[in-house]
């Protein structure tokens, strides 16, 4: 006979396994041969292997579908128990990430992009490195709508460092931010998709959805938080510290960036590679690679990424 200890950490379990610990009774009665005990916010099981890994895989379905919608119905707890066991856990969650403005379904369209919304329910700072049109920002705003909507954070805070891209940002008009907001485009394209237009005037009035260059980040805290930091790359290792540093409690993070599209001056090191390599093996860190496969946008854009990363390579 085999053990296993599985320990649930920040979930609330009254509300994960049901009073008197209905769910999980339903789910030890499924596997007879097998012994679960619950003590504290640990779980122990004793079986045969397959059985206990097995077992696994629908504790963390469970944990998966409530840290995502805050409750378990029951139907929903038969499919995940009814598991086949050569299944896989996203097999039996629902993708969708929210429904956007006039209908529009978003949901993670490659292996990639699902790896990136379980990264972020599993750790409170993401890093979501890949090429254009990989969908890592689009997602991203997408877990930052949800998280609003469903009051797990009161307010949506987006920014990036203020980086030429080829581009003098000296004779634009206007203050440092009405010169940074047309780069940040994309990201008010996919709010436009995600939310009605009276909502979404709504939260931009009221500072629920902040959008800024990364300057203004300094000196703030931010609590009870969505924290998006996009074309991370182009940081600095000293702003990249003073980001992530703003991060208060209850607040999520996802960081964004590109490795092949630096574009600060000279020889000077970038914060997103500097982090990449520091902060690897911090528990509560996630990090998702996407790569030309991952790619939405015209079936050519896969062929241009990836021949510009042959010619990088040799």
């Amino acid at each position: 006979m085999a053990e296993k200890i599985i320990t649930l950490d920040d979930i609330s379990l009254i509300d994960l396994f049901g009073v008197e610990n209905n769910n999980l009774k339903q789910v030890a009665t499924a596997f007879p041969k097998m012994k679960i005990i619950s003590r504290g916010n640990e779980i122990k099981l004793i079986g045969s292997d397959p059985e206990i890994n097995q077992l696994t895989k629908i504790l963390d379905a469970l944990v998966f579908h409530f840290n995502r919608y805050g409750t378990i119905s029951q139907e929903k707890l038969k499919s995940i128990i009814n598991l086949e066991p050569e299944s896989k856990v996203e097999d039996i969650i629902d993708d969708v990430i929210l429904f956007g403005d006039k209908g529009l379904i978003i949901k993670p369209k490659t292996e990639n992009q699902k790896k990136l919304v379980a990264s972020h329910v599993a750790n409170d700072i993401v890093f979501a490195v890949g090429p254009a049109g990989t969908g890592k920002t689009y997602i991203s705003v997408a877990l930052a709508i949800r998280a609003l909507k469903n009051k797990e954070v009161k307010k949506i805070v987006i920014t990036r460092p203020a980086v030429e891209a080829g581009e003098n940002l000296g004779f634009l008009p206007g203050d440092l931010k009405e010169k940074v907001d047309p780069y940040l485009r994309p990201i008010y394209d996919a709010l436009d998709d995600m939310v009605p237009s009276d909502k979404l005037k709504y939260y931009y009035e009221n500072r629920v959805i902040e959008i800024a260059p990364l300057a203004f980040m300094r000196g703030r805290t931010l609590h009870n938080a969505f924290i998006l930091l996009d074309e991370a790359q182009n940081t600095t290792p000293m702003q990249m510290k003073m980001f992530l540093t703003r991060m208060g409690p209850s607040s999520r993070m996802i960081v964004t960036g590109d490795r092949s599209q630096i574009d600060l001056p000279g020889k000077q090191q970038s914060g997103l590679l500097e982090c990449l390599r520091l902060l690897k093996n911090i528990k509560g860190i996630g990090f998702v690679e996407l790569d030309s496969k991952d790619v939405m946008r015209h079936k050519l854009v896969q062929r241009i990424i990836d021949a510009y990363e042959d010619v990088t390579k040799k």
